[in-house]
């Protein structure tokens, strides 16, 4: 019999209304058909992707796959380094990419030119293709970064709204000021700025609009010479709290304050986020949201939900982050404030651990005992800040495969939003230099480039997967499989009850060589829907080489209660997915013994639901 904590570490209840499954691509390259990619190429030479790209055929896939929202990732205008009529391109000395940064906001009250056709009429296009997304059943979220701005930041749409109009630049902290200013004793030695781009091609080192003052990095760097390590192309906004002082953020305005009694940034980010929820954007990614004051966010989501009852909020958030404006776990903090959910970077960080850095799945455990974050996160495999799990030089080299048992497992345990980045479907590597970043196992936010893998599915505009290996269309539908099974009620609302602690010193639970415990390879949980009895057992060997052996599944005694089948004499598992056929089990050879679940291929994944 497992002890009280031990129970209470297994099972963790979810009390979800639904689930957001959230398909993230890149304007840029998800659409681009240009093969060039030459490193540092420009936009005529590489191509770019646009809205009309995100056409119906391609929205169609996409929902068909079990996509309920859709995140174009770098919509809003960024500072670039390519000219249009009546908006000049940016200096390099403030890029990094010929393209520019999708963080690195120029005008928060516009769309990029590069995704128009014509660039003029973005604006329309943008609405088009929000109508074109709705028409198709998807929901719309955009990037929305609270934390920094572009250097040369300046609205053509709203200029009575530009960031640092009025500003007082002789004072590092002022509760209305928009930016923090050094002062001439900071580190760096003083004006100019010196930005860490001297010496780069065409790159001078300094901005003009910042030789008699400058400002701090969107990273919270206080120095007039940032390194290119860096945020050093933003500027920090400020939201009425010195952050050189701690933490401490308590004497910021309540949830409920008026417009007129909030800092002068807050409200400034209020008429943003009306703008484009009256343009029809249903949510929010919010880039960085730990490293702005926590009373913030009381106070915008409460009054986006007073524009829209159902606006999505998701968060980019690492509680680890020395910088962080909260004593307490940051990601529960954010939800509490309003947010739908934040990055469950915690769990990511050990599943890439299993190939990188020699962990465990049993280390798993440890992030289901996380509290709300448990239940009310946003999990992915991939994104633009993540590496690619195809590329030879991550995960351990092991390719595109290893994205089973961890999207089974991750995306399986808990009830929270998911996430899949365009590409990751087929495998794509991002391998090669593409410009800024080289070879970083990203495919490029930076640059002008292309997904050549991805390319394959794209298929000149078709949206088919012509162009994919077997393999790869393979890997597209096991996906889109797992998806439709991520559909029932016992993941959606169900509970979830980890067995790994239970199997330890079950000789038959996938070990290895020598090993002497078990759940180096193998990781096994239920979920359970109370309401509409549904229950799963769902294991899954992460290894790239070993077939697991005769693998068998002991369910403890309160798990089978937990189940509501410990009276039974038996109980029928329907292999839902991965397939390997029907199993019949006895009650009391699933207490002493285990299910018997046969052997587990290299990377291979057994959904059974219990009859």
């Amino acid at each position: 019999m497992l002890k009280t904590e031990t129970l209470k570490f297994q099972m963790r209840v979810e009390k979800n209304k639904g689930r957001a499954v959230i398909y993230q691509l890149l304007v840029r390259t998800f659409g681009n058909k240009n093969t060039t990619r030459k490193p540092w190429g420009t936009i005529e030479e590489n191509g770019c992707g646009k809205f009309a790209d995100i056409d119906s055929k391609a929205l169609k896939a996409i929902r068909k796959m079990g996509f309920n929202y859709i995140w174009p990732t770098g919509v809003i205008e960024q500072a670039s380094g390519t000219d249009y009529p009546g908006r000049p391109a940016d200096p390099p000395d403030i890029l990094k990419g010929k393209a520019g940064s999708p963080y690195a906001i120029r005008d928060y009250f516009d769309v990029c030119p590069d995704y128009a056709l014509e660039p003029e009429n973005r604006i329309a296009e943008f609405r088009d293709m929000v109508k074109r997304c709705r028409k198709a059943g998807l929901r719309v979220i955009i990037d929305f970064v609270p934390n920094h701005v572009a250097r040369s930041y300046g609205s053509d749409v709203r200029p009575e709204l530009s960031f640092g109009e009025g500003d007082d630049h002789g004072k590092f902290f002022e509760r209305d000021n928009h930016f923090y200013y050094l002062n001439q004793s900071d580190a760096g030695g003083g004006p100019p700025l010196k930005l860490p781009t001297g010496g780069m091609p065409g790159c001078t080192g300094l901005f003009a609009p910042e030789t008699a003052f400058g400002r701090v990095t969107g990273n919270n760097s206080i120095t007039w010479s940032p390194s290119i390590h860096d945020w050093y192309e933003t500027v920090k906004l400020n939201y009425g709290h010195d952050f050189t002082l701690g933490r401490t953020t308590q004497h910021l305005p309540g949830a409920d304050a008026a417009v007129e009694d909030v800092p002068r940034t807050w409200a400034t980010m209020d008429e943003i986020l009306a703008y484009w929820q009256e343009m029809g954007v249903d949510g929010f990614r919010v880039d960085m949201a730990h490293i702005v004051p926590m009373e913030f966010w009381y106070w915008l989501v409460k009054r986006a939900r007073a524009r829209d009852a159902e606006v999505f909020f998701m968060a980019e958030a690492y509680d680890s982050d020395p910088a962080k404006l909260t004593d307490k776990d940051v990601l529960e903090d954010l939800v509490k404030a309003g947010f739908n959910g934040a990055y469950e970077h915690p769990t990511y960080k050990i599943l890439q651990g299993i190939y990188e850095q020699g962990k465990w799945a049993n280390d798993i455990d440890g992030e289901t005992f996380s509290g709300s974050r448990f239940h009310q996160c946003v999990r992915y495999l991939e994104n633009h800040d993540e590496v690619r799990i195809a590329h030879p030089n991550h995960w351990g080299g092991v390719g595109m495969e290893a994205g089973k048992p961890a999207a089974a497992v991750m995306f399986g345990m808990s009830g929270s939003a998911l996430m899949l980045y365009s590409g990751q479907e087929v495998g794509e590597p991002a391998s090669g230099e593409e410009g800024f970043s080289g070879d970083d196992g990203r495919s490029s936010i930076f640059d002008y480039t292309s997904m050549p893998e991805f390319q394959k599915w794209v298929n000149d505009g078709k949206f088919d997967g012509g162009g994919l290996s077997k393999n790869q269309k393979a890997l597209r539908t096991w996906y889109e499989k797992l998806f439709k099974v991520l559909e029932e009620p016992a993941f959606t609302k169900g509970d979830f009850y980890g067995l790994n602690h239970a199997n330890k010193e079950n000789k038959c639970f996938g070990r290895v060589g020598d090993e002497t415990v078990s759940g180096h390879w193998l990781y096994a949980f239920l979920r359970r829907d109370v309401e509409s009895g549904q229950a799963f057992l769902c294991v899954a060997n992460f290894s790239s080489q070993e077939t697991l052996k005769d693998v068998r599944v002991i369910i403890p005694e309160h798990a089978l209660g937990y189940l509501g089948i410990a009276a039974a004499k038996s109980v029928g598992l329907g292999c839902e997915f991965g397939g390997n056929g029907d199993l019949e089990a006895k009650t009391a050879d699933i207490l002493r013994d285990g299910v018997s679940i046969g052997d587990m291929e290299p990377f291979g994944v057994r959904y059974y639901v219990l009859k």
